[in-house]
This record gives C-alpha cells, sequence and structure tokens, in this order.
C-alpha cells in the first residue's frame, strides 16, 4: 500500500470519529437538559411545600366586646349614721364596742357633764338608728363636745361600692352600668354590682367624679372598710364583626390583616377598627363576617404568599 492511500485512510478514519464525537456531544447535551428539567421540577415542587408558611386563622365572627376602666373603691354600709351627745363633758360609760349591735332608741354611752365645783347627773347618749357599730373614737374619761361623734353605726346588711372615675371616662358613666369587682382579701372570686348613685359635680382637686355601686348579690365576706379593685365597663357593643386584637397589624399608621382564600393563598387586607378590649377588636370595613383571618404567624407572611394552615 502507498503512503499516499495510508494518509488518505487516516484522514478518514479521524473524520469519521470527529462526526461521531459530535454526535454523542449533542446526545448527552439533549439528556442532561431532560434530567435537569425533571431535577428542577421536582426541587420547584419540593420548594413550594417547603416555602408555605405555617399560620393559624380564626373566622371573622359576631360578638359582643366591653371597655372597661380599672379603679379603686372602698366598702361603706349604705345607712351610716354617727351618733352625737346632747350635752358636752365626759364619756363616763360606754355600753357598745365596735361590732355591737344597737337598735333605734338604745342609750349608748353616758356623758357627765359635771364641772370642778358643780356636779350634774349623767347624761345619756341615744342612738338615733339601728345597725352595727363601725367606729368607736372615743375613749372612757375622754372630753367630748356636742360636735364630737361617739359612735358611728351603719346598717351592715346593705353594703356600697363607692369610688372615683377619672374625668376622661365621665362622659361614659350611667345609672345601671355594670361593673365586676374583686378584693385582696377573698381571692380567685368575682363579684358583680352596677352604677346606683353619680355624683352631679366633679371634685376640682383630684378631677374626679364619684360614683356609688350596690353588690347585686350579697356575700357576708364582704365587710364595710374593705378595699375593692373594680372594673367598670364604659362602653358595650353586642352582634357586632370581631376578630382577635392578635390578628392585627400596624404599617405606617394603617390596620392590616391577612385573609386566607379557598386556594390557602395569604390575601392583605387593610382594616378600619372600631372598639376594642384585651382580646377582641371590633371590624367596621375590610373583611366580612366569615372570612378566614390569621390569627398566628401572620407577621412572616406578604400578600400572594402560601400558607399552611394549623389547629
Amino acid at each position: 500500500m502507498s503512503k499516499r492511500k495510508i494518509v488518505t485512510i487516516i484522514i478518514i478514519v479521524l473524520i469519521a470519529a470527529f462526526l461521531v464525537f459530535i454526535a454523542l456531544s449533542f446526545l448527552n447535551i439533549d439528556i442532561f437538559k431532560g434530567i435537569a428539567k425533571n431535577s428542577q421540577s421536582g426541587s420547584s415542587g419540593q420548594g413550594s411545600s417547603r416555602n408555605a408558611t405555617t399560620v393559624r386563622i380564626t373566622p371573622v365572627s359576631s360578638g359582643t366586646i366591653e371597655q372597661s376602666v380599672i379603679i379603686n373603691g372602698e366598702i361603706l354600709a349604705r345607712n351610716q349614721v354617727t351618733i352625737f351627745p346632747t350635752v358636752g363633758g365626759k364619756l363616763s360609760e360606754s355600753f357598745i364596742v365596735i361590732g355591737s349591735r344597737v337598735n333605734r332608741g338604745d342609750t349608748v354611752a353616758m356623758i357627765d357633764p359635771s364641772r370642778p365645783g358643780e356636779n350634774f347627773s349623767s347624761s345619756p347618749v341615744i342612738s338615733t338608728v339601728s345597725g352595727t357599730v363601725i367606729q368607736a373614737p372615743f375613749s372612757i374619761g375622754d372630753t367630748l363636745t356636742t360636735q364630737s361623734g361617739i359612735f358611728i353605726v351603719g346598717d351592715l346588711s346593705s353594703l356600697l361600692v363607692e369610688t372615683h372615675v377619672p374625668e376622661r371616662f365621665v362622659a361614659s358613666v350611667a345609672r345601671g352600668m355594670r361593673a365586676v369587682l374583686w378584693f385582696e382579701a377573698i381571692g380567685g372570686e368575682l363579684f358583680n354590682a352596677e352604677v346606683t348613685e353619680i355624683s352631679p359635680v366633679l371634685d376640682p382637686v383630684s378631677r374626679t367624679l364619684r360614683i356609688r355601686l350596690s353588690f347585686l348579690n350579697y356575700d357576708p365576706r364582704i365587710r364595710a372598710g374593705m378595699f375593692a379593685t373594680i372594673s367598670l365597663v364604659t362602653n358595650r357593643k353586642v352582634n357586632i364583626p370581631v376578630i382577635q386584637r392578635a390578628s392585627i397589624i400596624n404599617t405606617y399608621g394603617s390596620w392590616i390583616v391577612f385573609t386566607v382564600d379557598e386556594k390557602n393563598i395569604a390575601r392583605r387586607q387593610e382594616v378600619t377598627l372600631g372598639i376594642e378590649n384585651e382580646e377582641l377588636v371590633e371590624i367596621l370595613s375590610g373583611v366580612e363576617l366569615g372570612d378566614r383571618v390569621v390569627s398566628a404567624g401572620q407577621n412572616f407572611l406578604s400578600d400572594g404568599d402560601l400558607v399552611r394552615i394549623v389547629d
């Protein structure tokens, strides 16, 4: 075989090998593209599931909201009267003590009006009311005048609560308003009362309004002189659309919530709020009854996010 033929064969073989290499290269590219496409498709599906934000939802419902103010008060006997002597002198005898029960017309003490060089018979002090002795500030031998209150007698079977409401809440106060009371001395129990008396004027020094409340149910454990904490309802609305207060977000002066549609997509909604308390808030506009509002996890959401709902 001549040298020229050998060179020609080698060239043909090289060309053939090059063409085979090109063909295999294109085939591998198509295979890799298919694999990559399938891999991306799989990872995309997994990513959608992985990127869904876990939230808890609460539907907009019809409810009642009460606004209240927390104030302090004192328990008083409803009929509380101070007994005065009719003459001045020394307290010579006392027939009752704190806690004693007296009736109207009973003699409760004796006053000796005698002076040096002048002797007079003792003068009785008569109770003008029936009730229980609440205070007895004087002792035997004390010198009294006709302006000295020897005893304070009250009807402890009918107690009331006296408190003072700050000026900013005065416009909301009315007779019949309900309140809830509790006492440090009676832990864990709540007592109901309602406003029965309202002062016509404010205290010029404290800028507060004096009101009195009556207990709806008598309890013998409540005594005159006890200190009470009062939650006075100043505003009440019933059958209004409400959501949990934790659901709302304040963004640049606007209130927003996130609702969830039937495809579990979060939708940003701007809402208008009404009255609120520690747990609930009234919705005036933006969402409707039955809308599913995100009540937990909303701080991590953006409009259009996929969510996963948990109980």
